[in-house]
């Protein structure tokens, strides 16, 4: 990276301190809420910078200038011999099982002297003989693990019903989002889609934290989607950590694969794609996202759980007095961690280009990479920051595409049909009631007469669901 690029994000932070207009209880104002956020630094990630950091950039840039807050390459020169090395490598290599510890005590021992355990670790590493050996014969062990409390670590997965047994809608296979809590099993958000994309991710996890607020982690596997740019960014704009699954050991992900085990046993079992099968017939991915939540908040989030022992929905929404409380995005974040992101250069004609159209931008950044957040459905507001500060929005030049090429066009709904009594709409009718119930108009005109709502949280049945399969020490 280049210093003057690190000196210019250096710039942009301090040089609203350094205005001689400013007040000292201005800038003390200001230089901590600098302070109290994190900023995209020089290489686009995510950077948060200390107030006597600020007060010392913003020192040198009012003693100094610009130029001193370029950063000094540094002066790197090997401290240890290359024959004590080389000696480490060999004693490594004549037993594998050896740590670097133990290399290091064993030089120290011999020459009295001798590299430190960590200088021999990153050694091996580069060399490639920080593998330890497998045990023959020795078999893996397994744990179970679990958050300590809701909103520590949500878990997410795709189903793809539709290659199993349905359901097939419009002659399309769908796909399952599903996002679990770890600590309760409940069902932060879901929604049935045609293709398991970073659209429908993002869908589900914007309505996950603007119902429920911010989990501390989130945890998936490695597929395509969850490994994209997109989802990464709304992470960090939220500021959740993102974990993804080891490759090769599925055992980390057991709560998934049980929820997808019940959800194809008790809902998909249920779900009619063709006549004559005896179960609810659906025709639009509306109505099956419908009947979803209603079995989800009617049958699964009520039953107990064998592991826990509680109801998802009572272990949820109960929280102990050592759970933090969720934490909340503001209207702006949230929109903002959920626009689409990408980087571009700035040409000399202070213009940008975006999937064919052209953008016209603030003349300072000329010669600038700026990120473009947009809309994939609306590509003419498109919002410009640099290192992560609002420049305005571009202004259309040329704009030939309106939509991104990623987002599919929908396609036309067939005609509503006629449908019976069975175990889904039973369910589905259950939910509409209790949601008409909420409001209790007898209690408001006759407010003497005593009266009984349903506390739809706190209904449980006998019935048990599955446990969870083994997760890795």
């Amino acid at each position: 990276m280049a210093g003057r690029e690190v000196a210019l994000f250096r710039y942009s932070l301090v040089r609203p301190l350094v205005d001689p207009r400013l007040t000292p209880r201005e800038r003390g104002e200001l230089v901590r809420s600098l302070a109290d956020r994190h900023h995209v630094g020089p290489a686009g990630d995510l950077v948060w910078v200390s107030r006597s950091t600020l007060d010392r950039w913003a020192r040198i840039l009012r003693l100094e200038g610009f130029e001193a807050l370029v950063p000094r390459p540094r002066q790197m020169s090997p401290r240890t011999a290359a024959a004590l090395l080389e000696q480490a490598v060999a004693l490594k290599r004549e037993r594998p099982a050896r740590t670097a510890t133990q290399v290091a005590r064993i030089m120290r021992q011999a020459h009295g002297r001798g590299p430190s355990a960590r200088t021999l670790q990153r050694h091996f590493a580069r060399l490639g003989l920080d593998r330890h050996p497998e045990a023959v014969g020795q078999p893996q062990v397994f744990g179970r693990f679990e958050a300590h409390f809701p909103d520590e670590l949500w878990i997410c997965d795709g189903l793809h019903a539709g290659a199993v047994r349905g359901p097939t809608i419009e002659g399309r296979s769908t796909v399952l989002f599903a996002i679990l809590d770890d600590h309760a099993r409940y069902v932060v958000a879901g929604r049935w889609g045609f293709a398991e994309d970073t659209l429908g991710l993002q869908a589900t996890l914007h309505d996950a934290v603007k119902v429920h607020g911010c989990p501390a982690g989130f945890y998936c596997d490695n597929g395509s989607v969850y490994v994209a740019n997109q989802l990464a960014w709304s992470l960090a704009v939220l500021d959740i950590k993102i974990v993804h699954s080891r490759v090769g050991r599925p055992q980390g992900r057991g709560k998934l694969e049980r929820w997808n085990r019940t959800c194809r046993e008790e809902f998909l079992v249920e779900i009619e794609t063709g006549a004559g099968t005896g179960g609810s017939p659906v025709v639009s991915l509306a109505e099956l996202n419908r009947l979803f939540h209603a079995w989800l908040h009617q049958s699964y989030h009520r039953r107990v759980h064998s592991e826990t022992g509680q109801t998802p929905t009572a272990r949820y929404h109960h929280r102990g007095q050592d759970a933090p409380p969720p934490r909340r995005p503001s209207i702006d974040t949230l929109r903002r961690a959920f626009l689409w992101r990408q980087t571009r250069a700035v040409t000399s004609w202070r213009t940008v280009s975006l999937l064919g159209n052209h953008y016209e931008v603030d003349a300072a950044l000329v010669g600038r990479e700026v990120d473009l957040l947009f809309n994939p459905f609306d590509l003419e507001h498109i919002d410009v920051e640099y290192h992560g500060r609002p420049m305005g929005q571009a202004r259309p030049h040329k704009v030939t595409r309106h939509v991104h090429p990623d987002v599919k066009a929908p396609t036309k709904k067939p005609p509503a049909q006629a449908t019976g009594i069975d175990y889904l709409r039973l369910l589905e009718a259950a939910q509409q009631a209790e949601l008409g119930a909420a409001i209790n108009f007898t209690a408001l005109a006759e407010p003497d007469i005593p009266t009984t709502t349903t506390d739809t949280t706190e209904a449980s049945t006998d019935t048990v669901s599955g446990g969870d399969d083994e997760q890795p020490v």
